[in-house]
């Protein structure tokens, strides 16, 4: 066969993928990313902000239960590091325990659409790749890491603006695995059928149900689902880079294939086009580890807290005026059995932070979880929807995340209502938010390193050249701790 028909069969077999699958592949390998700064400059606080996330879970001890090599003592020669310990590991078990660390008390980055979920889950692939291909024969900089990033994030947000999974089951971490497969086998220099052939597998995949995230079943898993789903990202890539075969029509085959099977026979769709969108309108969780359908609940109760601190016994109920969306997920009654149950309840987060003044991650454990008068302030609240509020949680051009919280008193009186429609990590409120989210940043490596270490990472995120042309493999030793 002449060269000329060889590359026109070739073109015909790539040709042959479902049209999504195609999409996403040429945006990762071709789709450029110049004069995209503001991408660039989120993606950066992303790192930062996932990084001081995974050290903060190292205080837990269900989170570092399940880091290290599955078998004890193992040590991968030139393989990828895990921050904050001194693991050294292959890099799908390193995907897996950057991406635990970094999603472990939902406290990393968010998108909210039709479906939501964390893009900065993807991060655990995309560290673990970059880390173990710069300590081989292929030296990475951050800036292949931020961009590695910026389209994972556009890859899982966009799918999520008009795909609801969570409405037929399905765990949205299935965003996650397909991403984080695109990306990296990108990065472990794939071409365009590498890319194809490694996603159409993604979606093969038998993909995970919502089970662990609701009651009665509701447990932790939801908090390493995410590692799982990066980790598996990069085995697919892998796979793919070794000859592995890939799958067509692996969404759109009649009967077998993931519209007919999983989406109930419903055909995916891509929201818009792919670009930087995801990266420059992210949510960042800047001063509480709250389900971000309740963030701007929790802004309202802290400010209500030095009216009602002194006079908890004397509230007759409280008025929770938010979206459909809140109702949906985190509208619990009823007992909450485990951190994982807590951290998903608006009644709870709203009570802790009448009662205390604040939320932290602490504040889900069962310590604190057995004070009395969590549940007492939960069963006078009232939870309605505000359709506009609804309506602006859903438009492109607002994305707003309102809440609203009123309390009323036993001698009738009553509170002023506080309304709050953008959440702090909201791009509306970047301004106000970036030096918060630094602060955080701060506080977590206080928690691991010396002021010396804290330093040197703080300068290094500093200078966005500096960071941006700085070796993964240079960047990563910064967060080891010594044998």
């Amino acid at each position: 066969m002449s060269k000329e028909l060889t590359a026109t069969k070739k073109e015909s077999d790539l040709a042959a993928f479902d049209k999504i699958l195609q999409d996403i592949a040429e945006y990762v390998n071709i789709f450029s990313l110049t004069n995209k700064d503001e991408a660039y400059e989120t993606a950066r606080y992303c790192l930062m902000d996932s990084l001081g996330c995974a050290i903060l879970a190292l205080r837990f001890p269900e989170c570092t239960k399940l880091l290290g090599p599955i078998v004890p003592g193992t040590i991968v020669p030139q393989g990828c590091c895990v921050p904050g310990t001194n693991f050294i590991l292959d890099p799908i078990l390193g995907a897996f325990n950057i991406g635990c660390l970094i999603r472990w008390l939902d406290f990393n980055d968010t998108w909210l659409a039709a479906e939501w979920g964390h893009p900065s889950d993807n991060l655990g692939g995309i560290l673990a790749v970059a880390d173990y291909l710069s300590r081989n024969d292929k030296a990475l900089t951050i800036k292949d890491v931020l961009t590695a990033m910026i389209k994972a994030h556009e890859i899982q947000g966009i799918l999520a603006l008009e795909n609801s999974f969570n409405k037929v089951g399905l765990d949205h971490v299935i965003l996650v695995k397909v991403a984080t497969t695109a990306v990296t086998t990108k990065m472990l220099g794939g071409s365009r059928k590498h890319i194809l052939n490694a996603l159409s597998n993604a979606w093969i995949d038998g993909q995970a149900l919502r089970t662990y995230r609701h009651a009665p079943n509701t447990g932790s898993r939801k908090s390493w689902a995410a590692a799982d789903a990066t980790a598996r990202g990069v085995q697919l890539a892998l796979w793919s880079m070794k000859g592995e075969m890939g799958y067509p029509s692996a969404l759109t085959a009649t009967k077998w294939g993931f519209d007919d099977v999983l989406f109930a026979g419903k055909e995916l769709k891509l929201g818009r086009p792919f670009g930087s969108y995801v990266m420059e309108n992210i949510l960042f969780k800047v001063t509480f580890p709250a389900e971000f359908h309740a963030q701007t609940a929790v802004e309202c109760a802290l400010k209500l807290y030095p009216l009602v601190k002194d006079r908890l016994n004397e509230i007759e109920k409280i008025e929770i005026t938010t979206h459909e969306s809140a109702l949906r997920i985190i509208d619990k009654k009823g007992p909450l059995k485990n951190p994982a149950d807590r951290d998903h309840c608006i009644q709870y987060m709203i009570a802790v932070g009448l009662i205390f003044g604040e939320l932290t991650a602490d504040h889900y454990e069962d310590k604190i979880a057995k004070d009395p008068g969590i549940d007492i302030l939960r069963d006078k609240m009232i939870c309605t929807e505000n359709k506009q509020y609804t309506k602006d949680y859903l438009d492109p051009d607002k994305r707003s995340i309102a809440n609203a919280v009123q309390i009323f008193f036993k001698d009738g009186g009553k509170s002023e209502k506080i309304e709050i429609e953008y959440p702090l990590g909201h791009k509306r409120r970047r301004k106000e938010g970036i030096p918060l989210l630094k602060r955080k940043f701060e506080n977590n490596l206080d928690i691991l390193f010396d002021t010396e270490a804290k330093d040197r990472i703080t300068n290094i995120f500093a200078d966005s050249e500096k960071l941006s042309s700085m070796p993964v493999n240079k960047f990563m030793d910064l967060f080891i701790l010594p044998l």
